[in-house]
């Protein structure tokens, strides 16, 4: 393990997520400075408002966007940081934009809800929502398709192994890489299929999460295309998907999250989703289930996040250290310690 310590990438899954992708206001030097007064205190307001329920389980990790990096760190950046790539195949991975990526989980969407609530005041009119989406636990960690997600996810150091650099990219050791889409379901063309042709398509069984045989798994099964072996090895990534959806607008989605200490296995699996493996034999999934964001982020180590504490001016660092009230406060004389508008500061 490297000695700088990593954001909780490889937290446990939880039955609530919040997932916010947010963009820099231009023109403001102010709005790199928020983002880098959040970034510093981060893991203070964590803890205070998971403090109002210790088992809650909340966590927090924060990516920063090719197109953001140089705004908030300049100097050197991640070997392979760069936007995500679009891809074009029988089907689409759109690019969209994203400067900052907030991936916060709990056991309970209060805590998500309010950590959210509070970042977001920290960073009023510094950042513009480029999306929001609020994840749900769904029976035995199922997506809305009905399939359990995430059965192959690995455990303990080989998750470590698999999303955290070491010795490849020393500079940023500890660190990890992200890559998040969006996907929205049609859900009345896949209940349409048979039980049988949709484990087909996702290459398990729907009730017992059993992967089918070889033999009669599809080449272009959505595990089988997924997966991907190079010298003999898998390359393994650490998914974090959640289940998403509005009944009454009729949307119903899945959040697909990997994480990685490279995003070159993710873009292979995406690659070989859209395009095929070979070409022409793609994820037939894709025929129910639109890509409509994609974004990659790199998220820095702890060390690396609190060091933005020293880019910061004087009286910037000062008022990061100024006691906080809640935003529903009518003076700091009420508060909770839990807010996220300093002291005085109306706005």
């Amino acid at each position: 393990m490297p000695s700088e310590q990593p954001q909780p990438v490889t937290a446990r899954l939880t039955s609530a997520a919040v997932f916010l992708v947010l963009t820099l206001a231009s023109g403001s030097d102010r709005c790199a400075t928020a983002v880098r007064e959040l970034c510093a205190t981060l893991g203070a307001l964590v803890r205070a408002v998971g403090a109002r329920a210790p088992d809650g389980q909340l966590s927090c990790v924060v990516g920063i966007g090719a197109a953001a990096w140089d705004r908030l760190y300049g100097g050197p950046r991640p070997k392979e940081l760069h936007p995500f790539r679009e891809i074009n195949g029988v089907h689409r991975a759109v690019a969209t934009p994203g400067d900052v990526l907030l991936h916060i989980r709990a056991a309970r969407m209060d805590l998500c809800f309010e950590l959210a609530t509070q970042i977001m005041l920290r960073l009023e009119g510094a950042v513009a929502v480029a999306d929001e989406v609020h994840g749900f636990g769904y029976f035995d960690a199922r997506n809305v398709l009905g399939f359990v997600d995430g059965t192959e996810n690995p455990q303990g150091d080989a998750a470590l192994d698999a999303t955290i650099i070491g010795a490849e990219d020393a500079a940023f050791a500890g660190g990890s890489y992200v890559i998040v889409q969006k996907y929205l379901h049609d859900l009345r063309k896949w209940n349409a299929l048979a039980v049988a042709e949709q484990e087909r398509i996702i290459g398990r069984t729907k009730l017992a999460d059993i992967e089918l045989d070889d033999a009669v798994k599809p080449s272009s099964a959505h595990n089988a295309l997924t997966t991907v072996v190079e010298d003999g090895r898998e390359l393994e990534i650490l998914r974090h998907n959640m289940p998403f959806g509005a009944p009454g607008q009729g949307e119903f989605g899945t959040y697909f999250i990997g994480y990685a200490r490279s995003p070159r296995p993710i873009e292979l699996m995406l690659e070989n989703m859209f395009v095929g493996r070979p070409p022409g034999n793609y994820d037939r999934l894709l025929d129910f289930s639109r890509a409509v964001t994609g974004t990659l982020f790199f998220v820095p180590s702890v060390n690396r996040l609190d060091s933005l504490a020293r880019m910061l001016g004087t009286d910037e660092v000062r008022a990061v250290d100024t006691p906080l009230r809640p935003a529903h406060a009518a003076s700091p004389a009420g508060s909770l310690a839990i807010g996220s508008l300093k002291s005085g500061d109306g706005t």
